[in-house]
């Protein structure tokens, strides 16, 4: 009799996944534009005003004002969608394609809470698996008619209001929070964010889910899908997302009011929510899902290695420079990426309401990064999902959503509800 490990299984359906969407011609590298040029120098000298020792330095959060339209509304529920122009400072704004100088969020909220009652997540997004995938391998998966009927038992939205509730979720989170999300793995529209929120609504917790840089109607004119052109892109995506999810909490803070907020994201998104909660001037939720400490993780030792254009980074060296091996340029590439090393970062507010949700056979995230960001901020948690990185974002929701919920649960309310 043969058996079969499962958690195997999970991770050879990452290695397939990554084979069939970066090893074949179904879409371009990432980085095939090269390293940036003078943007990417530019950028590493602002991100390292980031690090703890000379975190002093940094400016408070910008404040925001988006500009709201509602899109639908019921007699529980109302999601609006609002438009405001990045926070980032002139210098960074000019290094950014224009399609990403505005910035759009779309807002999930119960009706009739008083904000005081209520707190806000932020999600982020991240770009390990393309929305193709994700269609692509839920029905290689599962067969479409499982994959259809795996979509329908988790999520159902009626006339735009999640009817069912994940009846695994026991919570005793008695008061409204609002939680304002990052995007996630290949997510580049609102929708499957806004799924993951949907069953909080009946815990009184609020979504926001921001439009990162470089995705959506933020892609840039030349960018195909979400492959990246230059390496100065993903320090730049990451800063200008950083700087809005701040802004953004910022507003829920100081201008609505609400009582506690939060930021989460999966994969690349989990990277930015723990830079932003590292980085945020008062106590928030940090929730980062399957996510590395750093991007050398991704690019330099997981999947995405034989997702990045190798030979065009080093023709862009040996152009500027001497010639330079294939194994210099990864070297040349850990030390630009080192810049997105999260345990570089201070340690947040609280580190009780940090909580990593990391999968047992990820194909992308290696253990040992999820264990260098829980030994770099002592007090923080790691919770185990079985699964690899596909599968468990596929089919881990409900831990997420618990997650997000016990996360504001160890925070204080601003103001004690009445």
């Amino acid at each position: 009799m043969v058996t079969v490990n499962i958690g195997t299984l999970h991770n050879v359906l990452d290695h397939v996944y990554g084979a069939f969407m970066h090893r074949t011609k179904i879409s371009p590298l990432f980085f095939s534009g090269g390293w940036g040029g003078s943007k990417l120098e530019l950028l590493e000298r602002m991100i390292k005003q980031l690090f703890p020792e000379v975190v002093g330095q940094n400016c408070p959060p910008t404040l925001v004002k988006p500009v709201w339209n509602t899109v639908w509304e019921t007699k529980t529920a109302c999601l609006r969608e609002g438009v405001f122009r990045t926070p980032c400072d002139e210098q960074l704004l000019s290094a950014l394609p224009p399609e990403c100088h505005n910035a759009r969020v779309a807002f999930l909220t119960p009706k009739f809470v008083p904000p005081q009652r209520m707190a806000c997540v932020v999600h982020l997004a991240g770009f390990w698996i393309s929305s193709i995938g994700y269609q692509l391998v839920g029905t290689l998966s599962f067969g479409l008619n499982a994959w259809k009927r795996l979509k329908a038992l988790i999520f159902d939205w009626g006339q735009g209001v999640i009817q069912r509730e994940n009846s695994s979720m026991k919570s005793n989170f008695k008061d409204n929070v609002i939680t304002t999300l990052s995007k996630g793995t290949g997510d580049h529209t609102f929708e499957r964010r806004l799924r993951l929120g949907g069953p909080l609504l009946k815990e009184n917790i609020a979504t926001m889910v921001l439009e990162s840089p470089f995705y959506g109607q933020r892609r840039p004119m030349m960018q195909f899908g979400s492959k990246l052109l230059c390496v100065s892109d993903l320090l730049l995506l990451g800063r200008a997302t950083i700087e809005e999810a701040r802004g953004l909490l910022h507003w829920l803070d100081s201008e609505e009011g609400f009582g506690k907020t939060g930021v989460c994201g999966l994969s690349m998104g989990g990277v930015h929510a723990a830079m932003v909660g590292s980085l945020h001037p008062t106590p928030v939720a940090t929730l980062p899902f399957l996510s590395p400490h750093s991007a050398v993780v991704a690019f330099c030792e997981g999947i995405l290695q034989h997702a990045t254009a190798w030979e065009a980074l080093r023709e862009d060296l040996a152009a500027q420079k001497a010639a330079m091996t294939l194994e210099e340029v990864r070297e040349r590439m850990r030390n630009v990426l080192s810049l997105t090393d999260v345990t570089r970062f201070p340690i947040p507010k609280n580190p009780d309401a940090v909580i990593f949700v990391a999968a047992t056979d990820d194909g992308y995230i290696p253990k040992h990064s999820v264990m260098e960001l829980q030994k770099a901020w002592p007090g923080s948690e790691v919770r185990w999902v079985t699964g690899g990185h596909v599968s468990s974002f596929l089919l881990h929701n409900g831990e997420f959503r618990r997650a997000i919920v016990d996360g504001l649960n160890r925070l204080e309310w601003k103001e004690s509800p009445s």
